[in-house]
This record gives structure tokens, sequence and C-alpha cells, in this order.
């Protein structure tokens, strides 16, 4: 593909970013492939930290596939951000490297987005890890901006978007000064939110693999610094007590984590101010006492298909 010329009549291009994982990798690519979209669909393998595998490319005039490597800072934000500039497609997707799509999943989502007025569209999880599968689907039709200050809606995963590719010039790219790019789908998310309401498609399925080792769950002060920067970037969590006490709880439950027991219980007064309602501060003070550590909470809580 790398000398040959794109079709330019892309309908939807899939960004995936991709590294070190080239077995789940191949699987994700079929599943883009299998898709039942009739519709001409690109995947755009955007490669970090890692040298780019050309095999991969395709000329296929329905199902091409290009491969790029990240142009822009490392790290996953800086991959969703050089697909976007690469992008072909008058939509846009994203599905990690380790995801894959039900093989309806496009087709689904395309009606609703040609049918308007939304212009993004989510879907539903199937969340595998360690042998069980959870089925995560979202309890509402369309989600606001307002939703997602109030909850994160996990169900709602980058795997899962589908966006007119107009928003990019409304919205921008995304936000690569979020440490460690953590939560930078849940950023993109609330800024979208602030356009355009989301549709919910129940019947558009992706299949997301946990790990067990997951970077995000070790490197626990990547999250304090992208969910303190979060509260910062939104002042109207402000306005939200059950919304602001989430994201604090969190901080409250990674300052456990890592042994910080004062800014633990500092951060968990916060989440219990904000709402009393707030499991995580409860946790949070649970692990700073030593009685059980972070690890074990959160490998219960993701049998359940759920994460801190």
């Amino acid at each position: 593909m790398t000398n040959q010329t794109m079709p330019t009549n892309i309908d939807v291009t899939v960004i995936v970013p991709t590294r070190d994982r080239p077995e789940l990798l191949r699987k994700t690519l079929a599943a883009i492939r299998d898709q039942d979209f009739e519709g001409v669909v690109e995947s755009l393998v955007v490669f970090d930290r890692t040298e780019v595998d050309t095999s991969l490319e395709s000329d296929n005039p329905t199902r091409p596939v290009r491969t790029v490597s990240n142009q822009r800072k490392p790290g996953l934000a800086g991959g969703r951000n050089t697909g976007l500039e690469m992008a072909a497609g008058r939509f846009i997707a994203f599905c990690d490297d380790d995801d894959t799509w039900a093989t309806d999943k496009l087709s689904q989502q395309m009606r609703v987005l040609v049918a308007g007025p939304m212009r993004m569209a989510v879907g539903v999880i199937d969340v595998h890890f360690e042998g069980t599968t959870t089925r995560r689907a979202p309890d509402m039709s369309r989600i606001t901006f307002t939703d997602l200050l109030r909850s994160r809606i996990v169900e709602a995963h980058p795997s899962s978007f589908v966006f007119d590719r107009t928003l990019i010039d409304e919205v921008g790219l995304v936000d690569e000064a979020l440490p460690g790019s953590y939560a930078e789908d849940y950023e993109y998310l609330l800024r979208i939110a602030r356009v355009t309401d989301i549709a919910v498609v129940p019947n558009a399925v992706v299949d997301v693999l946990w790990h067990t080792a997951s970077f995000f769950v070790e490197n626990w002060q990547t999250r304090i610094d992208a969910l303190t920067y979060l509260l910062a970037a939104y002042p109207e969590f402000d306005g939200d007590g059950i919304g602001r006490a989430r994201i604090e709880g969190q901080i409250a439950f990674a300052h456990a984590a890592i042994g910080n027991r004062a800014d633990a219980r500092h951060w968990a007064k916060r989440t219990l101010k904000s709402s009393w309602r707030e499991k995580r501060a409860y946790l949070a003070l649970l692990v700073s006492t030593g009685v059980v550590s972070a690890d074990t909470v959160v490998a219960r809580i993701q049998r359940f298909g759920r994460g801190i």
C-alpha cells in the first residue's frame, strides 16, 4: 500500500493505535475487514514507539489498510492524533489494538449517524477478563455532557467511537497534555458532548479485552496527575457533586495504592464532602490502612467488568 494510490471515496477511517501486540492487532484488523457495512472502510494503523509492520497493508478497494508511525507525542493520544490528521474518511472510528468488533457493529452505528441529527455514536461492550465475560450496555439512548460529568459511562468505550469528521474542526484533536494519555478518551467525549449529544446504539457490540497487568492499573501516579488535570480543565465538575466525588475518589484510591496515606485520607475527605455516597472514598480509606491491597480491590472489581 505504501506505493499504491489510496481510494478517495472512503466512508469510514478506523484509527488503530498499536504497540507490541502483533497477534491481537491482526485479529482487530480482521474484525474490521469482516464488517457487513457496504461502504469503504480504511484501517489506519498507527505504530507507537515500535517498528511499522508494512506487511499489514492492503489495497483492497473496500477495506484498504495503511500503516504509519506515530508522528506526534509518544503515547495513545499522539497515536490517535496522527490518525486523525491522516484519516481520509467522512466518518472516523477508533479501535484499540486488543479489541474486536461484532460483524454488524459499524453498519448499526452508521445507520444512526447518517439519519442524524447526532454526529457521534457509541455502542455496547462485552468485557473479557480472566475467563469471564460481562456485558456493559448504557441504560440510555443518548449521552449528554451532563451525563458524562456525572459518570464516566464506561460502556462508551473508545473502541466503539464513530463520529463525523466535522467534529474535529469544532473540538480539535485528542488532548496530548493529559499525563500518560490517561483518560484521553473520556476527555474527548466531554469535549464532543459539548457540541452534540452522543447516540447509543444497543446492537453495536465491541469485545473488549482487559488484561491482568495493565499499564494504567500499575501507574497510579499517572492517574493522580491526569485526574487532577481533568478537574482543573472542567470547572463544570464544581456544579455536580456526584461527578466531582467520582474523580476525587479515584484520586484518593490512587494515593492509597502507592502508600500516600495522608494524601489518600485528605482526598477521601474531599470526596465525602462532595458526596458521602461515593464508595471509592471508603475503599481508599480501607486500602490506606493496609487491611487490603489496591491490587486485590481492582482485581475483584474487574471480574464484574468494572474499574476504579
